[in-house]
């Protein structure tokens, strides 16, 4: 795991809100139905041998390690600020045999070289960072892929339409972006091509809708 000094200063809220209950994560998503959506985020991604991928937003490392899982050729690297949930994914992946490379940072201030990404993934992360920082956020998607790479998101559906406590809870964050009139925008402001909002599902707690863009 590799430590960054913007990871030293920064904010960020842990996976379950307390870090304490970070070892409930795991066993609370697993409930939801989390593997669902990640799965077709990735089926939505078609990774393939010799791509580069990042997640950003990492957490516990479930995405990230089905992402290995499924293309064990692809180069897979995870960032968050919590390093507790690094050492967690860190953990699960020597468990499992899997080489990935995981990063301490911030998804507005990415420790990586311009055009050094093909696939950039975010799972039900985007929502919980501050007004200021998504934008930067995004931009820094757009410069760390290489062009025609692209960004896949899923995240809870914030939108009016939307139901049960995902939506809920989206409608009602200080940040709620997850809403497509909301991030779509975003996504083309940050200056990357074809943003769409590509498909929807639902969880125990609620629903979900998935996005693209591309350099």
């Amino acid at each position: 795991m590799t430590d960054h000094p913007v990871a030293a200063a920064g904010h960020y809220l842990p996976a379950m809100g307390r870090q304490w209950l970070l070892p409930l994560y795991d066993p609370f998503t697993r409930l939801l139905g989390s593997r669902r959506p990640h799965g077709e985020l990735l089926d939505q991604a078609g990774l393939r041998p010799g791509v580069q991928v990042l997640e950003i937003g990492c957490g516990t490392g479930n995405l990230l390690l089905l992402a290995k899982r499924r293309c064990p050729q692809a180069e897979v690297t995870g960032l968050d600020p919590d390093p507790a949930a690094l050492r967690r994914t860190g953990r699960k992946a020597a468990r499992a045999g899997l080489a990935v490379r995981l990063d301490r940072g911030f998804a507005a201030d990415l420790p990586y070289p311009d055009g050094s990404m093909d696939r950039v993934l975010s799972a039900f992360m985007l929502h919980h960072l501050d007004p200021a920082d998504l934008p930067r956020a995004l931009a820094e998607v757009r410069r760390v892929l290489r062009p025609g790479g692209s960004l896949h998101v899923v995240d809870m559906d914030g939108g009016h339409h939307a139901h049960g406590l995902l939506g809920r809870l989206a409608r009602r964050s200080p940040h709620a972006h997850s809403a497509p009139e909301r991030l779509l925008p975003l996504l083309g402001e940050a200056g990357l091509r074809d943003a769409a909002e590509t498909g929807r599902g639902s969880t125990r707690l609620g629903q979900y809708a998935f996005y693209r863009a591309s350099r």
